[in-house]
């Protein structure tokens, strides 16, 4: 629920009228209501955020993000009076340090983090609600975006950028990726060269965040439809075990086991010429511009069931402490700094992908390619789940994975393993 309106001194006044009028009427007539004939009408109540007096913040994010923060830094202190302070702490950990540093009292009053974070933070109540500017923040931004920062039906956090996975190209080596995993296997019957190490493409085949568009875009899921219920776990379903059964079936057109693929083996073999589609993130695409001179990204092909890959995918967000001392303040640099104008000055400056939907249409981002394919796969991706027992799913994923691809071992019963693991795992919270 919102806090801190603010009537108008005139729409006082108008009502102590009405009181006194009422008073001395000396009879039970009903007190004159109506304004007089050509008296101003009185002005509609407004709701103000005003930061406290005296309010200084602190802001925590990566090195990357400090040229950014400290300009918009400065016009928000123009503007409301408050100085900001850029501690260097990057999304990776500040959560972490919060849950260490918040009840304190001695953490950042802002901080930036990722959406699959949220779960840790509420556990521990060290992030606030984004109450006064939920609504604003969720008609602003990309429905992905916003879906990813709610837990338990309540918003927290201000998306600040987005990232999922997609698929490099070498437009010297392939046109554009091809629309379905027909056309991936048909390049890659003229093109792959097993002795000389050249492949049509390439992912992190051991890996559960890159394995996982697979099992997304046959319908399999991690924790339920909305990744809260860690009693519903999807992946041995029958869409899960269509997915490994597609997923193993690759190894004819990537014959490496999965120890034998990793990023810079990716990405050597792809500046040298010899894969030409590597499936990564956009914190790839300063290394690859400089070693790919005509570089691409496409969406993923269409699986043979004809929907499309469904990748995880992040939400950088800013978090407000729960134990600042000036939580006004706090809200309303968290709203501002990720408002259309600064998330499209943050992709300017240093590349994150907008989650603002105003901001992603801009020219800036509508004229990047690389930038429209990476935003074109977000809204076609599923966030990571946010729940504690999302930290059960990686290790028995890469063991199936494994049993899958280098021992072509039975799909069903890789996953059904794989998902007793799982809950044997959540249950004793190893």
């Amino acid at each position: 629920m919102k806090k801190g309106k603010k009537f108008s001194f005139m729409t006082l006044s108008l009502a102590m009228t009405v009181f006194l009028a009422a008073c001395g009427t000396g009879n039970n007539a009903p007190a004159e209501t109506e304004p007089a004939p050509g008296a101003e009408t009185p002005p509609a109540e407004v709701e103000e955020l005003l930061p406290e007096e005296g309010a200084e913040l602190t802001v925590w994010d990566g090195g990357d993000q400090k040229a950014f923060i400290e300009e918009v830094a400065k016009a928000f202190e123009e503007k409301h009076g408050v100085k900001v302070t850029f501690t260097e702490l990057g999304a990776d950990k500040a959560m972490s340090q919060m849950v260490t540093d918040g009840p304190a009292g001695v953490g950042a009053d802002v901080f930036a983090g990722v959406h699959d974070q949220i779960g840790q933070g509420v556990t521990a109540g060290v992030i606030m609600p984004n109450d006064w500017f939920e609504e604003e923040t969720k008609a602003r931004n990309s429905e992905v975006a916003v879906n990813a920062l709610t837990y338990d039906g309540i918003l927290y956090g201000y998306p600040k950028s987005v990232e999922t996975t997609a698929v490099f190209y070498n437009k010297d080596l392939i046109d554009a990726v091809p629309a379905d995993w027909d056309g991936v296997k048909e390049f890659a019957s003229t093109f792959n060269d097993t002795k000389s190490n050249k492949f049509a493409i390439m992912w992190d085949v051991g890996n559960g965040y890159n394995a996982f568009p697979f099992f997304g875009g046959y319908g399999s899921y991690v924790f339920g439809s909305d990744g809260t219920d860690p009693t519903d776990i999807g992946l041995n379903n029958e869409q899960g075990i269509e997915a490994a059964t597609f997923l193993q079936s690759l190894k004819e057109i990537l014959p490496l086991n999965s120890s034998n693929i990793n990023g810079d083996i990716r990405k050597s073999l792809f500046t040298e010429g010899k894969l030409a589609m590597n499936v990564s993130g956009p914190w790839d695409v300063g290394s690859l511009k400089e070693g790919v001179a005509n570089l691409g990204v496409g969406v993923y092909p269409n699986l043979p069931n004809g929907e499309p890959m469904k990748p995880f995918s992040g939400v950088k967000s800013y978090f407000v402490n729960a134990n600042t001392k000036y939580p006004n303040a706090a809200k309303l640099f968290a709203d501002y700094i990720t408002n259309a104008e600064n998330q499209t000055k943050n992709f300017e400056m240093t590349g994150a992908l907008p989650a603002n939907t105003e901001a992603a249409a801009s020219e800036a981002v509508k004229s990047d390619e690389i930038a429209s394919a990476f935003l074109t796969q977000f809204e076609n991706s599923i966030p990571m789940p946010s729940i504690p027992a999302m930290a059960q799913f990686w290790s028995p994923m890469e063991a199936a994975l494994s049993e899958l691809w280098n021992n072509n071992k039975d799909p069903k019963a890789a996953m059904d393993s794989m998902v007793e693991q799982m809950k044997s795992n959540i249950q004793t919270g190893s």
